[in-house]
């Protein structure tokens, strides 16, 4: 198989895996300020269910390091691709023989 191909393959996994711990990330900070608004809103004392607002709050940060360690998987899995003579793209491509970067071809738009 060729190495273009896996790293591509792997390089959109990556991809998916990141946004997933964002949507997550998204997902349960709103949670955790539905909690807040909805102790407000019920006129309920600030400790009411505060165990669970401190497990929220951790669910927030291991999320938040979760998603600063992909970060860092990113960064490494780019290094390994340089080692393996695999060089990145940018989201364009350079026709050969050309320095002026382009969009690809499926998503060049024209622009009325």
């Amino acid at each position: 198989m060729d190495k273009a191909f896996i790293a591509k393959r792997t390089q959109e996994k990556l991809v998916a895996t990141e946004a997933a711990i964002d949507a997550a990330l998204i997902e349960t900070t709103q949670l955790l300020a539905d909690l807040l608004q909805a102790r407000s809103d019920l006129g309920a004392p600030v400790a009411f269910a505060d165990d669970v607002q401190v497990k929220l709050t951790e669910a927030v940060a291991a999320l938040s390091s979760a998603r600063t360690t992909m970060g860092q998987v990113h960064s490494g899995l780019e290094e390994a691709a340089l080692r393996l003579g695999i060089r990145p793209r940018m989201g364009g491509w350079l026709p050969k023989g050309s320095a002026e970067w382009r969009l690809p071809p499926e998503e060049q738009r024209v622009v009325a």
